[in-house]
């Protein structure tokens, strides 16, 4: 029986031994493979040459400075720190104690001229910067703009090598996008992905100011990357890396490099960096839906949601809830696209607002101010228990009394009429509304109020299913809230 399966063990080894070789057919033409191949070398040459032409501009940051115990900035961690080891002194408990860190920048001039990000150089009692080449200088700060984040720091020298600025405006979403920095402390990281959006904004608390329009990209940035550049494949810088959204998450921003650019040049001539503002704190229509049912007029615009106290529009006839739908003829349909139509005037400019309000269309003139350092607001007294009685309004959760003469004078009030808020009900509709204490209410659904019961009887007939929509005076600015039933 084994003799019978060996015999036909080999007879079958002997059959397929007996069959001509068939050659494997190419997927690829050989041709086609080396060219494919070629560029593959061509892109991997290109990459490598990013990093030979703008490295030698990149200079590393060294940040040394002084802070109370337990401060330090919240741009720390998050921005151009590495995480806390045996040799980050961030870690010594108590006192002041020095604190060091790593940034990076860029030179834009042969003698010395380096811009980087503002919070790098923030408080820094000295600044080393270290070229590509193992020099190091001290550098100065020249000028910074916190709004924008953006600083220009000097080192004494000459004949330096400089990157070359290219159009951030010109930038496509998709196409390479490399950064050099310092993450970590690993100087001179070289990372690449591809501009991944184009005109991001909101991503500071900048007082409900945006400024910057910023480039997004999934190259990996990390803390010490801010203030680097951000090229593109032809080694031209169009951008400064900036912000993380957290780590390795694919999400990292850039301020423009024609806004950098810009920016910068006004620092170095030693020039203060001013910018018109109205004094409006904005949301696009539509954002809020509470808000969007109660108006029936346009489709489209940006609705006034608070007037600061003092500010440009304060003096003018512009009301919170009026819906801005054209600014000097131009249509608006944005926050993003009000807030950079209103930069490009210049201060003391009038500009003319066209407004909804009430069902029908308004021109309003408001001649633009100087946008502040910090938007200041009346710090007020805390209210004292209430002599007069308080009306206690359960179904929104709020408590208020008459606005006497005596609690306006005291409390500092531009109005005199009205009834104040003095106490807030907790996971209430007006709590969810971010109604406060001290709150003067003026208006309830367009009717004034002048006493508790004014305000008693406009509430009685308001609809808060539909919508309640209160004026508020807080602090010397104007707002205003709307209480629906459902929100929460």
């Amino acid at each position: 029986m084994r003799l019978s399966i060996l015999i036909l063990c080999f007879a079958i080894s002997t059959s397929f031994a007996a069959q001509p070789e068939v050659a494997p057919t190419a997927t690829v033409p050989a041709a086609a493979a080396a060219a494919g191949k070629d560029v593959v070398h061509q892109l991997n040459n290109a990459f490598a040459k990013v990093f030979e032409i703008v490295a030698p501009s990149v200079v590393i940051i060294e940040i040394s400075k002084k802070t109370d115990s337990g401060e330090s900035s919240p741009f720390d961690d998050l921005f151009f720190q590495g995480p806390p080891d045996e040799n980050n002194q961030r870690r010594n408990p108590g006192g002041a104690r020095p604190i060091q860190s790593e940034g990076s920048g860029f030179i834009v001039r042969p003698d010395g001229y380096i811009f980087t990000n503002f919070h790098v150089v923030e408080g820094a009692d000295k600044i080393e910067a270290k070229l590509r080449d193992g020099r190091s200088f001290p550098a100065r700060v020249v000028g910074t703009d916190e709004k924008t984040d953006i600083a220009v720091i000097k080192i004494d020298a000459k004949d330096l090598p400089v990157v070359q600025l290219g159009d951030s405006d010109a930038v496509r979403v998709g196409q390479f996008a490399f950064a050099i920095g310092a993450p970590f402390k690993l100087d001179y990281t070289f990372t690449y992905g591809v501009v991944s959006g184009k005109g991001r904004n909101k991503l500071l608390a900048t007082g409900g100011y945006s400024i910057s329009d910023y480039l997004q990209t999934d190259a990996s940035i990390n803390p010490g990357n801010s203030g680097g550049p951000l090229c593109d494949i032809d080694g031209k810088v169009i951008g400064m890396n900036t912000l993380i959204n957290g780590m390795n998450r694919g999400l990292g921003f850039a301020i423009p490099s024609n806004m950098a650019k810009e920016i910068g040049a006004e620092l170095i001539a030693g020039h203060k960096i001013v910018r018109p503002w109205l004094g409006i704190r904005i949301e696009t229509l539509g954002d809020d839906p509470s808000i969007r049912d109660l108006l029936k007029g346009p489709d489209k615009g940006v609705v006034v949601r608070t007037i600061e106290a003092d500010a440009p529009a304060y003096k003018s006839d512009l009301r919170p809830f009026d819906v801005i739908t054209h600014l000097d003829g131009t249509p608006v349909e944005t926050d993003s696209q009000l807030q950079h139509e209103v930069l490009k005037k210049k201060v003391g400019q009038n500009v003319e607002l066209t407004i909804w309000r009430k069902g029908r269309m308004m021109k309003v003139p408001v001649k633009a101010g100087e946008l502040p350092n910090e938007i200041t607001r009346a710090s007020n007294e805390p209210i004292q228990p209430a002599q007069p009685k308080e009306e206690d309004t359960g179904k929104f959760g709020l408590q208020v009394q008459e606005l006497t003469k005596e609690v306006a004078e005291r409390l500092h009030l531009a109005v005199q009429r009205g009834v104040i808020v003095t106490d807030v009900a907790d996971n209430s509709l007006a709590a969810q509304q971010d109604i406060q204490r001290e709150d003067i209410i003026t208006e309830v659904d367009g009717k004034p109020v002048t006493d508790v019961k004014s305000f008693r009887e406009a509430l009685t007939k308001a609809d808060p299913r539909r919508g309640v929509l209160l004026y508020l005076d807080r602090k010397g600015g104007k707002t205003f809230a709307v209480l629906k039933a459902g929100n929460g």
